[in-house]
């Protein structure tokens, strides 16, 4: 009698189960752990009532801070820094600042992106301070600044 071999063909499909999970055990973590994510410069702002800027959601976001020892730091995001956190990056001189303006600046129209920026100045900050920031800014080529407060 003769033997009949059952053969299988080897199955030459990739299985993608484990590698779904894995996706959406990282899309859980992402999820949490966004929020918890606090960036920006600790700045005491002054209360002040006012009407909201209206604000191009296409454009991107320039936030510069001028902390009340008259240290600078930048932000470049998609929205308004307007959230009081730790300090994320180390502070910056005015010259570095308007270099860093005029470079960001440059590269976004450079894209075809439109940048708008906002000056956050703590309240015990002089009013030269915050000055310096825009003439310097001015220099860098920026036609419009806004100035972030808090509502009272």
């Amino acid at each position: 009698m003769a033997r009949i071999r059952n053969r299988r063909k080897p199955v030459a499909e990739m299985n993608v189960v484990p590698y779904i999970d894995v996706m959406l055990v990282l899309l859980v973590i992402f999820m949490v752990t966004a929020p918890m994510l606090n960036q920006g410069v600790k700045v005491d702002l002054p209360k002040v009532s006012s009407e909201v800027l209206p604000q191009d959601n296409d454009a991107r976001v320039l936030t510069i801070s001028i902390k009340a020892d008259k240290s600078y730091y930048w932000n470049m995001g998609d929205s308004v820094d307007a959230e009081q956190g730790k300090d994320s990056e180390s502070s910056v001189s005015l010259d570095q600042l308007v270099a860093a303006a005029s470079g960001i600046l440059a590269e976004n129209s450079r894209q075809g992106k439109t940048v708008q920026v906002f000056v956050r100045g703590d309240k015990a900050v002089d009013y030269g301070a915050v000055m310096a920031v825009m003439g310097g800014l001015q220099q860098a080529g920026v036609a419009n600044v806004g100035l972030i407060t808090e509502a009272p």
